[in-house]
């Protein structure tokens, strides 16, 4: 199938990035993670076509007061911090203000994860193959955060897979994971959305939908699968 210049939506564009990441079809240790919102819809069509478990993993940054856009660190699903301790060396103030952040960004995290996984427990990443995806990578801060976040919870393997990224992106976060696919890196890329036809956010009640279906896709008889 020959690579689409622009993706039509999130549906097509995860089901170009399945292709890509076919040898893990039928992976008893697999499980897809979504940045949401945007991500989710990719990785739906993902875990259908390599029959995987999908869960989100949600990530808020840590802004400095005043300053929020720059960011001291961030948490993440599973009760991960990650500091940026550069930031933090030019702060002027201690640790009880960063953990004043943090607590105001869990509550925002929790409120998030029982949004969307509702009484369902977190999955299990430790010695797991995990493919953290997300509808596209511009300066790849968020998806950076929440590998080193993964990382922490010892998967066996991972892979961080976008339909789109911009080429230099790609190949910092190449660094920092076992495996990078970024399906097309257009040059100049300017911003994700440029490479979709539809790219209108996707909302809340859309992400518990496709978690609840692919739960009950997975929870199918393998015969099932087609």
């Amino acid at each position: 199938m020959p690579m689409p210049h622009r993706f039509a939506n999130r549906t097509e564009a995860g089901r170009v990035l399945a292709q890509r990441l076919a040898d893990y079809k039928d992976r008893p240790d697999l499980l897809v993670l979504a940045l949401p919102r945007g991500g989710v819809p990719v990785a739906y069509e993902v875990a259908a076509a390599l029959h995987a478990p999908l869960d989100v993993f949600i990530v808020r940054k840590l802004g400095v007061p005043g300053h929020e856009e720059l960011a001291m660190g961030a948490i993440a699903s599973g009760g991960v911090r990650v500091l940026n301790q550069e930031v933090i060396e030019q702060l002027w103030f201690g640790p009880a203000t960063i953990d004043q952040v943090a607590q105001q960004e869990l509550a925002e995290l929790q409120r998030r994860e029982k949004e969307y996984r509702g009484d369902c427990p977190p999955p299990v990443v430790k010695d797991k193959i995990v493919i953290l995806i997300d509808d596209g990578l511009a300066t790849g801060a968020t998806m950076r955060a929440a590998a080193k976040a993964l990382r922490r919870m010892k998967p066996a393997k991972l892979v961080v897979a976008v339909p789109t990224a911009a080429p230099e992106t790609c190949e910092a976060i190449r660094k920092e994971v076992d495996e990078i696919i970024c399906a097309i890196t257009p040059e100049p890329f300017r911003a994700v959305g440029l490479w979709y036809e539809d790219f209108s956010q996707t909302t809340d009640d859309q992400v518990r939908e496709l978690l609840v279906r692919a739960r009950v896709m997975n929870d199918a008889p393998a015969h099932a699968h087609f």
